[in-house]
């Protein structure tokens, strides 16, 4: 699940993006496409497309919605609280700051926006989780 805590991560930010499309689509899967979208803020067009290009455009909030289905895991708010504090350890393990991360992140943010990000201060696209993970747990000694 996206938001336990990593050790490790594979060779890049779209195979760890794969790796998590394939866990939420599995998880439509055990429902079913209308129940989904029923439970969740996304459409039925939107969760019928999901893969593992399509799993960046969600939020955190909307990946985070469809994990709770499966049953014995936590509510959407405590899966996105878990996420953006595991991401805050692991910055803490890595000893980064945001400007470290800023300088390792391959995608444009800057140092103000990821902080902001991951004190849920603003939005965050599940794309842009999966890039913060990975360039944390990949910097991680």
């Amino acid at each position: 699940m996206f938001y336990e805590q990593r050790m490790a991560v594979p060779d890049s930010p779209a195979d760890l993006r794969a790796e998590y499309a394939t866990d939420l689509v599995a998880v439509v899967g055990q429902h079913d496409v209308a129940a989904v979208a029923d439970e969740t803020d996304l459409d039925a067009e939107t969760v019928d497309a999901l893969d593992a290009d399509s799993v960046a455009d969600l939020t955190l909030e909307e990946a985070a919605q469809i994990q709770s289905m499966v049953e014995g895991e936590p509510d959407a708010d405590t899966i996105v609280e878990i996420a953006c504090e595991h991401l805050l350890l692991g910055m803490t393990t890595a000893v980064l700051d945001v400007d470290a991360v800023e300088g390792e992140l391959p995608v444009d943010m800057d140092a103000k926006e990821i902080q902001q990000k991951i004190e849920r201060r603003a939005p965050m696209s599940f794309g842009e989780y999966v890039h913060l993970q990975h360039t944390i747990v990949d910097s991680a000694p």
